[in-house]
């Protein structure tokens, strides 16, 4: 089977993850990786092996021989990168946000479209066999009709106001880079809202360091979730159903395990481990739609990742957080 080459935009440590992922995929050649510098491709190129190291986006995005990038820069930099892997006519693995905005989403979404090029959020919680295996039973009725989500994400990240978590010009905040999970969760499970309560705190540099929201559904279901970069909490998500519960454990979105709580019944433990470092899923589901001739995944289809966005626009709408870039 003719391997498929990938390249890597960026050299931070979420860059590192895909790049084991793509080496432990047989049918992967991870052949090229750009940088703002020469010398941080280098590093990184070395690194994990990787023989073309550019110090431009431009030179990465324009070698002929790659099929798929992947984008791993600051959230406000996605939209921008995207645009320059789609008109050199590659496709795009786009690390999650998949964009700052739904705005943004739309005109990428669009450019691929247009070009005849496959795009997918990095949303690799989608794929983690806990979470597929937590979705399958829910689905068929293991748990009766759910009625509540509960997910939770929150860090004490040191404060740094030059740090990018901290900076509004990176879109910094804990929303996008940590809130995206349990919305993700939350929408997978209840799709969208009928209605949405949230607030934050913005710190000093005017990014959420703390953020809630209350998903509403005229079914009667909600969704609970937070996320904050200031407290340190147990990241675990519930699930609650008409006949009973499952928790995901720590880390939710890439938990190995999950319990199932039936009415009645004793609490089971599932264990399901991952491989590797869990990256290696969403390299498949790439492989496989790049094979298939597919546009986009089924599992992360666009249209869910664009309402996903839609519905952080509206938590930031309610508390009056607009990132300088679209000021």
């Amino acid at each position: 089977m003719e391997k498929i080459r990938w390249g890597i935009l960026a050299t931070g440590w979420i860059a590192g993850q895909l790049a084991q992922a793509i080496h432990n995929q047989p049918d992967a050649d991870c052949l090229a990786v750009g940088s703002r510098s020469q010398q941080s491709a280098d590093a990184f190129g070395r690194k994990w092996h990787i023989p073309r190291r550019y110090s431009t986006y431009e030179a990465l995005a324009n070698d002929p021989d790659l099929d798929v990038i992947y984008i791993a820069t600051p959230h406000n930099l996605h939209a921008e990168n995207m645009k320059l892997c789609l008109n050199a006519g590659k496709h795009v693995l786009c690390e999650k946000p998949i964009t700052v905005n739904a705005a943004q989403a739309r005109e990428c979404m669009a450019l691929a479209k247009e070009k005849g090029l496959f795009l997918m959020e990095a949303m690799w919680m989608k794929f983690i066999p806990a979470v597929r295996q937590m979705q399958e039973w829910v689905e068929n009725g293991r748990i009766g009709t759910v009625h509540l989500v509960q997910a939770h994400f929150s860090f004490n990240i040191p404060y740094n106001p030059q740090g990018r978590l901290y900076d509004p010009a990176l879109a910094g905040g804990a929303l996008l880079d940590m809130g995206i999970y349990p919305a993700t969760l939350a929408h997978l499970l209840l799709g969208k809202p009928d209605r949405i309560l949230s607030a934050a705190h913005l710190g000093e540099t005017g990014v959420d360091e703390l953020n809630s929201a209350i998903w509403q559904y005229d079914r009667g279901a909600q969704a609970v979730i937070t996320s904050s970069q200031r407290l340190e909490r147990p990241c675990d998500a519930y699930i609650t159903g008409s006949r009973g519960y499952i928790r995901l454990h720590e880390n939710f979105w890439h938990s190995q395990a999950f319990t199932i709580k039936a009415h009645g019944a004793e609490p089971e433990l599932v264990e399901m481990p991952y491989e590797g470092n869990g990256y290696i899923y969403q390299v498949r589901e790439v492989h496989d739609c790049l094979r298939a001739g597919w546009l986009e995944s089924a599992v992360v289809p666009l249209a869910q990742t664009l309402e996903i966005m839609t519905l952080l626009d509206e938590m930031r709408r309610q508390w009056g957080l607009v990132y300088p870039d679209e000021a």
